[in-house]
């Protein structure tokens, strides 16, 4: 049976302290854990490696068991008195005299056979591999959570500071996220031990490693609070500040606000996905409003000033004699606060379009004949029409 050095796994000295055993063990562990090197067998025995050694090493007795005998085994005894080590003269640093070297029928002074003795010792059949323990989990920083949020043009504008509802969930209270509480190694009941649960694609179905016991089929019992995942749901009012300036598809972060870590790390974040609704006159594009006031003939010919709906209520506008229709203004900062900078803001954009009289009596009619008489000018005249 090959023997592994588990200090020369562990990259420690074998007088190292338990404080400086689980340091190295932290540093390895991440760096061959399977979720930071997907797909790859060579870093997953390394950390099966790496797990296996530190469950003996971490643990008083088992590392007694292996400073003495140089491997583990649960059914050796390290203050058993039959081991006396090289200085007895027995292979591998065991006592043997007495026995013969027959494993057939021969018995020692004991009156079992050399074949029982080797089995007692490597616990079942000689030369039997011990099934290594499954790896324990390792912090977990927790998922995030997006929210879609509606607003008004009017709140988008100003900002909002409200409450909302979000379930998410906490780290375990009982097994602080380890989803186990130490207890006995089982077949895990997730993937029934194949270490492998199907999941459904549309039409297509595929095989993923179970997350439950990472893909070993095997894991110790699960938390009676959390059922193995290391965490437990929670109902919350959160209450969230929505920024002047956001638009639709904004995402506002809520630090610490999304599904609770595991074994001590952070939680997510929570993002609120903004969708803002339509105004009935103005329209958004950037951070500037854009919008079509309609203008008499008699405003556009001689000038006026009139008044324009903005984000913030009425303001003035002033529209210059001889304004033809399609004409833009600008009105300066009346647009959207900017994202990136809040003291700068958009402009808003006045398209001017203008609108015939209504005939409405035969006086009307009468003002228009007169109107044309007067002002006789022929528009298609620069076309080269008469």
């Amino acid at each position: 049976m090959a023997k592994k050095d588990y200090y020369q796994i562990l990259g420690v000295k074998k007088d190292a302290k338990a404080d400086e055993i689980k340091k190295s063990y932290r540093k390895l562990a991440r760096k061959f854990h399977p979720d930071v090197n997907p797909n790859d067998k060579a870093s997953e025995e390394k950390f099966k490696e790496v797990q296996e050694a530190y469950d003996v090493l971490s643990d008083e007795k088992k590392r007694k068991v292996f400073d003495r005998f140089g491997y583990y085994n649960d059914n050796l005894d390290p203050d058993a008195p039959f081991a006396s080590g090289a200085a007895a003269g027995g292979p591998g640093g065991f006592d043997f005299s007495g026995f013969s070297w027959d494993t057939s029928t021969t018995t020692g002074t004991g009156g079992s056979s050399f074949r029982d003795i080797f089995s007692d010792l490597f616990g079942g059949s000689a030369g039997a591999r011990r099934e290594p323990e499954p790896p324990r989990p390792l912090p977990k920083r927790g998922r995030d959570i997006e929210i879609p949020l509606a607003l008004s043009f009017e709140e988008a504008f100003k900002g909002l500071t409200t409450n909302i509802t979000v379930n998410r969930s906490e780290q375990c209270s009982r097994c602080q996220g380890a989803g186990d509480t130490g207890g006995p190694v089982i077949t895990c009941p997730t993937c029934s031990g194949t270490g492998q649960v199907l999941k459904s694609g549309g039409r297509l179905q595929f095989s993923q490693a179970c997350p439950d016991c990472e893909g070993t089929g095997r894991r110790r019992t699960p938390c009676s609070l959390c059922n193995g995942k290391g965490v437990t749901p929670k109902t919350e009012q959160v209450k969230i500040r929505i920024p002047a300036g956001v638009d639709t598809g904004s995402r506002v972060r809520v630090p610490k606000k999304g599904h609770g870590g595991r074994l001590g790390a952070e939680p997510g974040d929570l993002y609120i996905v903004t969708n803002v609704g339509k105004h009935p006159f103005l329209e958004r594009k950037g951070d500037n409003i854009y919008i079509t006031a309609p203008v008499t003939v008699p405003e556009a010919a001689l000038g006026a000033r009139i008044e324009v709906p903005t984000v913030e209520g009425k303001a003035q506008l002033k529209i210059p004699s001889g304004t033809e229709s399609g004409q833009k203004f600008r009105l300066r900062e009346r647009g959207f606060p900017s994202l990136r900078n809040p003291k700068l803001r958009g402009d808003q954009f006045v398209e001017v379009k203008i609108t015939l009289p209504r005939v409405i009596s035969e006086e009307t009619k009468d003002v228009l004949r007169q109107f044309e008489k007067l002002n006789s000018e022929n528009p298609r005249k620069v076309m080269g029409l008469e």
